[in-house]
């Protein structure tokens, strides 16, 4: 080759470096993430999703992009930012923090790949055919949160032995998540003689009318799984000290706000497991085949700072169970 030649080659070559730099992002596949909450205070289930990704080979900003989106609890913006992913062609969408919300993403896209997170039967919420089979363009992660207010009955009783009425604050607009919490209470409080109120409420002041409620009717208090009232932690939180009620609440950052306890999924690890499904549908893994994942790990949370406030002394063995103790 010609001197001159090869300059022009190598001259043509430097240029096109840039180029291929800039559009090597583009070339990632992209990851599309729809939640009900704001980024701040999902941030630990966030860090346990890049773990599972991370299992998986994918390290967002080296070999994927990952395009959020925070509805930071206005849950009607969710249909808009899910039509705003499915225009970026993004590859597949994980999507929680409200029902509803994960229904908007199904509804904008047939053929996307959708991984859920989700606390309610996505059976009975009719998200999924089958738990095992999903089908279709769909799994995720459940908590079956319905399942666990048997158990969070069973704690906040360990702690205040002496009641026999505790209330369950349920979302009416929510009947799927409803039921279950309903049902879950009912299920031990007949087997523990105890008396069951049911409360309901769907705006910050049906939530203070039904504290209220739960204060003349000289009930503890217990609320089922709900992310307009998980979107509204601190003000649960806020009324449950003004009423000086125990209140076991749907998570732990509830806890860390002001509630007195929290047990369930352990979320680190819950999100971990959608992270691991989101990279296995980046691989060519089909989502239908996927059956949903039900989670291992289970955490008690008990804040000491609320049960002082409250007056309430933990029993020394329910401490010693607990997995994080506030103080």
């Amino acid at each position: 080759m010609r001197r001159r030649e090869f300059i022009t080659l190598l001259g043509g070559a430097a240029a096109a470096w840039p180029l291929a730099a800039r559009a090597q992002p583009s070339a990632m596949p992209v990851i599309g993430v729809l939640y009900g909450v704001s980024a701040a205070e999902w941030a630990k289930p966030m860090a346990g999703f890049h773990r599972g990704l991370a299992e998986t080979g994918f390290v967002e900003g080296r070999n994927v992009v990952i395009e959020y989106r925070w509805a930071e609890g206005q849950f009607d913006r969710m249909p808009a930012m899910a039509g705003d992913l499915i225009g970026r062609k993004v590859a597949v969408i994980l999507v929680g923090g409200s029902l509803p919300g994960v229904r908007a993403v199904m509804a904008a896209t047939q053929t996307i790949p959708i991984v859920f997170t989700t606390q309610t039967d996505p059976v009975a919420a009719g998200v999924v055919a089958s738990l095992h089979r999903p089908g279709g363009n769909v799994t995720g992660v459940t908590g079956l949160g319905g399942e666990l207010g048997p158990k969070r009955l069973e704690l906040l009783h360990e702690v205040i032995p002496k009641a026999t009425r505790f209330a369950v604050l349920v979302n009416p607009t929510n009947p799927v998540t409803m039921q279950e919490g309903i049902q879950g209470a009912q299920t031990v409080a007949h087997r523990l003689g105890l008396e069951i109120i049911v409360v309901n409420a769907s705006t910050e002041n049906g939530i203070e009318t039904a504290f209220a409620s739960a204060v003349q009717q000289r009930g503890a208090w217990l609320y089922a799984e709900d992310a307009y009232f998980e979107s509204r932690r601190e003000l649960m939180a806020a009324l449950g000290l003004r009423h000086a009620l125990p209140t076991m609440s749907g998570t732990r950052e509830s806890a860390v706000a002001g509630t007195l306890m929290y047990y369930g999924t352990n979320f680190a690890d819950f999100y971990r497991q959608a992270g691991v499904y989101v990279g296995r549908i980046l691989k060519g893994e089909k989502p239908g085949d996927l059956p949903v994942v039900q989670p291992t790990k289970f955490e008690l949370v008990i804040n000491l700072k609320t049960a002082k406030v409250l007056g309430l002394e933990i029993p020394p063995t329910l401490l010693a169970r607990a997995d994080e103790v506030i103080e």
